[in-house]
């Protein structure tokens, strides 16, 4: 089986650190992380991830900026991206999935069990074989 690799893009480092330990210790996934949108858009090129998780608020560039860099990128935009938020209303959820994210997950999230949340969404075996 392959091992999945993620690309983290968040502000926020303890963000970056705890999935990071819990996708690669949970899952076993390979994760790579950025500190800001533009980081993320050269990491995401570069390293060509299985899945992208985004945050919305970040300075400079923002989530929604980011996520349409990656959809107007050739090399990017077939890769699927889960926006990871603090910040979403009701209506939210469905107009973040319409502009094309495949899933939208709520800040705080219970960091073990968000493998198995993104494997879910992205419709990855889980079973380990």
């Amino acid at each position: 089986m392959m091992v999945k690799r993620i690309l983290m893009i968040d502000d926020d480092p303890l963000i970056r650190e705890v999935t990071q330990i819990c996708l690669e210790t949970v899952a076993g996934w390979e994760v790579t992380t950025a500190g800001s949108g533009q980081e993320g858009l050269a990491k995401a090129e570069t390293s060509q991830p299985d899945a992208i998780l985004l945050d919305v608020m970040m300075p400079e560039m923002d989530g929604i900026s980011t996520f349409q860099k990656l959809q107007s990128n050739p090399i990017t935009q077939s890769i699927p991206v889960i926006l990871l938020t603090a910040k979403v209303l009701p209506d939210d959820g469905f107009s973040y999935e319409e502009m094309g994210f495949k899933a939208v997950i709520v800040k705080p999230f219970e960091p073990v069990h968000l493998s198995t949340e993104i494997a879910q969404v992205l419709g990855w075996d889980t079973s380990g074989s």
